[in-house]
């Protein structure tokens, strides 16, 4: 599990894509982000969750299955792209963020950046299919940084849109201080907003215990 508050950067050095397209070796230079990180810990790459498969010096092997080229930005990753990192959180340690499971839902595009003097104010448009799961003053994570949501499109509006605020330290520390209109961001909704929905889709249906299965030939 993860927080959304970005320990480091990054930097590609290289996304191998496997000749099916189904799979790639990712390495980064990482750095700090990893002097104890060990074969078979996690990783979140601009919040990502991925497992580390070689740890060298600083730079890191990681394999990305299928599912998440298609349904993240770590695919588009091209060598010299800076990632934000995240470390999995201890359990002693301070959730200063939310709670992130570095299960990415989809891709947002930022749409607008506006300064507010100390502050900037990002637009992204978001599939529908995502943007129920996203509240006014509730988190998100956007490239694995824990955000509030400031702002959000109508039900009935055609084009889904929520807002968020960046502080200067955000877009100093973060990749989201570089990023032009256009761009593809990694989104982390609400795990409790997706469970809240998996209940909603059997509402009326009666509760039922879960039994333990019956072990022939048991005791």
């Amino acid at each position: 599990m993860f927080t959304g508050i970005i320990a480091g950067r990054g930097t590609v050095i290289e996304l191998l894509r496997s000749a099916d397209d189904d799979s790639a070796a990712l390495v980064l230079a990482a750095g700090a982000a990893v002097a104890d990180l060990e074969a078979g810990g996690s990783l979140a790459v601009d919040g990502v969750c991925l497992t580390a498969t070689r740890i060298h010096n600083g730079t890191v092997d990681m394999d990305v299955m299928g599912e998440t080229l298609v349904r993240t930005t770590v695919g588009l990753l091209q060598a010299g792209d800076t990632v934000n990192l995240e470390r999995c959180v201890p359990v002693a340690g301070r959730l200063d963020g939310h709670v992130v499971q570095g299960h990415v839902d989809g891709t947002g595009t930022l749409v607008e950046r506006e300064n507010q003097g100390s502050w900037e104010r990002l637009r992204f448009t978001v599939p529908r299919a995502l943007a129920r799961y996203i509240a006014e003053k509730g988190s998100i994570a956007i490239d694995g940084v824990s955000l509030t949501v400031t702002a959000v499109s109508a039900a009935t509006e055609a084009d889904q849109w929520f807002e968020v605020g960046l502080i200067p330290v955000t877009l100093a520390a973060t990749g989201l201080g570089a990023k032009h209109a256009g761009a593809a961001v990694n989104l982390e909704v609400d795990v409790l907003a997706k469970y809240a929905q998996r209940l909603l889709e059997f509402a009326g249906e009666p509760a039922e215990s879960v039994r333990p299965a019956t072990i022939e030939g048991g005791l």
